[in-house]
């Protein structure tokens, strides 16, 4: 396998564990005002991902790097083309990074109230302009030979980017709620397990939708299998729901997403950025790549760095583990005060 193959692999690897890690933070976030009906639930909601979040935005900072680093003419195309996602992607994080941080610092109502719709606004925000941006990319952009994007600064946001935005949003709500699940007790988890096992196979479906249409377009036979097989994770995820096994749940959910995404950059390869003007014109790792030499040596510092990355995650994970149970918080006294 060349370096260029091993490298769009790595890009593919590194959006699907963004989406995998830092969806279910989108998705509790965005929960926060359907399933955080008290200040303590919303409280708990949030102390679930406190630990979490910022170290899964990584995920983000190194898929964009990589795409930097590994293929110039991709990253050249990609991003001015989608600049305005982008940008709002990007202010997004910003405004829920803050929120996160400064909701913590100062205790009222009023001020725990504005910094949590901050949060939900940010994440939802984030949420469809990475989903907007990724399927924009994968099913098709107005470029031309060159690879400049034709057209105004919508030009690029079409049905495709709408399509990815509702995907992304919809599989995050799901499992954020399946991490709920599996994550904190009481009256939130009971909430978290009924709101995923209504909208799981409907949420499922805009993902499903992209995979299926990047495969029709370009796909092959083990691309088929990655389809049925996101198919059928689905369903598992939803019968585990049934049978309150969280766990099984939402690793089948995570499974879901994995085959998904396998599915829609094993059809895409070698094309990183297909063109809706002409076929001509797609982009390929090939014409996006730098050189061999620059693979090599990226490779190699991939190699030393990425297995400290990966076990200070799991680490991270492994120290907070545990369950979470609702306890009494600052919140309370202002609930009981307005009583």
């Amino acid at each position: 396998m060349d370096l260029q193959t091993v490298w769009f692999a790595a890009v593919a690897v590194l959006w699907t564990g963004f989406l995998l890690l830092e969806g279910f933070d989108f998705g509790v976030a965005a929960l926060l005002p359907v399933l955080g009906r008290r200040p303590a639930d919303r409280h708990l909601m949030l102390r679930s991902i406190g630990p979490l979040w910022d170290g899964n935005e990584v995920w983000l900072i190194t898929a964009v790097g990589a795409v930097f680093a590994a293929f110039p003419g991709w990253y050249a195309s990609w991003l001015p083309a989608l600049y305005l996602p982008f940008v709002l992607v990007l202010f997004g994080l910003i405004i829920r990074a803050v929120a996160f941080e400064w909701r913590h610092s100062h205790h009222t109502e009023a001020w725990d109230a504005t910094w949590t719709r901050v949060i939900v606004t940010g994440s939802l925000i984030a949420s469809l302009g990475i989903g907007a941006a990724l399927g924009a990319t994968t099913l098709g952009l107005p470029i031309d030979g060159d690879g400049n994007r034709l057209g105004g600064a919508l030009s690029g946001l079409g049905w495709p980017a709408l399509l990815g935005a509702v995907a992304v949003l919809a599989f995050s709500l799901v499992h954020g709620a399946l991490f709920l699940a599996l994550k904190v007790d009481g009256d939130v988890r009971l909430r978290a397990r009924a709101f995923a096992l209504r909208w799981a196979p409907v949420a499922a479906l805009p993902l499903l939708a992209w995979a299926g249409l990047v495969h029709l377009r370009h796909g092959t036979v083990v691309t088929a299998a990655l389809w049925v097989l996101a198919a059928v994770a689905v369903v598992g995820a939803w019968t585990r729901m049934k049978l309150d096994r969280e766990g099984a749940a939402f690793t089948a959910w995570a499974l879901f997403l994995v085959a998904a995404a396998a599915t829609i950059f094993g059809a895409a390869y070698p094309v990183v950025v297909p063109s809706t003007i002409d076929a001509a014109f797609d982009l390929t790792i090939a014409d996006a790549s730098v050189s061999d030499y620059t693979l090599t040596v990226m490779t190699w510092a991939a190699g030393f760095g990425l297995p400290v990355v990966l076990g200070y995650q799991t680490w991270t994970y492994w120290v907070f583990r545990k369950r979470l149970t609702a306890e009494p918080a600052h919140e309370e006294p202002a609930e009981v005060a307005t009583a």
